[in-house]
């Protein structure tokens, strides 16, 4: 911000896991293993007045908690931490009779053809599910997830994250085979914050090639910049990465570029 770069916003909105009895949101390992929404255990749905629908499988939140004990071979107090964990569902989505306490924002659009007919023109593309609460690729999977179009207060947004995360997928092992994918590092490492920046290069170039680069080019630019401070703004980063981004938008779009030597 001191730099003038404009800070980077999280273009989707009902991203949050929450209790639906309480309406906390979920914290640490519980808002990672579940998608945006109201959860409750089945104990809470019948109170509630509802029932959990025929087939539905629940997922798991787990509870830390300190028990204060008296250790028995030196009579000290001593501090253990106890670990449980409850079965839940998704109100509204997998269960009847009750609904989220919280209203949903949602936004109407219409699609962009030229954007929707890339994504169908990538031959070989991975899983693509539309699941509120974050955007990621999972390599292990082969699988990229997006909130629905109706998260996004911008449509043009929405593509700019969805070509983000294909742009990852190029690089799974049975495709580009790019090391920032097929050797995936901890979140901030160099080679994490390096794919970053050839994955949003990536979904810019994109965003040109359908015609919606205008839209999108200020969060992209600031998402950019905040990847290039942990590579503390090494200028030869900006070149590899915009190279192996091009090699990526080429293979999503079928485009293959032969040596020819000629006489």
């Amino acid at each position: 911000m001191e730099e003038g770069t404009i800070p980077w916003n999280k273009p989707f909105k009902n991203g949050i896991a929450r209790n639906w009895k309480t309406q906390k949101p979920y914290r640490g390992i519980n808002a990672l293993l579940l998608n945006g929404g109201e959860y409750a255990t089945f104990k809470q749905i019948k109170e509630g007045g509802g029932k959990v629908k025929k087939g539905e499988k629940s997922q798991i939140v787990v509870f830390w908690k300190m028990l204060d004990i008296e250790d028995e071979e030196t009579g000290q107090d001593a501090r253990i931490p106890m670990l449980r964990y409850y079965r839940v569902f998704q109100v509204g989505k997998q269960t009847e009779g009750i609904e989220p306490k919280q209203e949903i924002e949602t936004f109407e659009h219409d699609p962009i053809e030229s954007a929707e007919q890339l994504v169908d023109d990538y031959i070989g593309k991975p899983r693509i599910t539309f699941e509120e609460g974050g955007a990621y690729y999972q390599p292990f999977f082969d699988k990229v997830n997006v909130p629905p179009k109706t998260s996004f207060p911008k449509i043009h947004e929405y593509y700019s994250t969805l070509f983000h995360e294909l742009v990852h997928s190029t690089g799974h092992a049975e495709r580009l085979n790019r090391e920032g994918v097929s050797q995936m590092d901890k979140f901030g490492s160099e080679r994490y914050s390096k794919e970053e920046l050839v994955a949003e290069i990536g979904a810019s170039m994109l965003c040109a090639v359908v015609g919606i680069e205008n839209k999108t080019i200020d969060n992209s630019a600031s998402y950019i910049a905040s990847w290039l401070k942990v590579l503390k703004n090494d200028k030869t980063m900006i070149i590899k990465a915009s190279q192996q981004a091009q090699k990526a938008c080429d293979h999503m779009q079928g485009i293959k570029f032969e040596n020819k030597v000629t006489s």
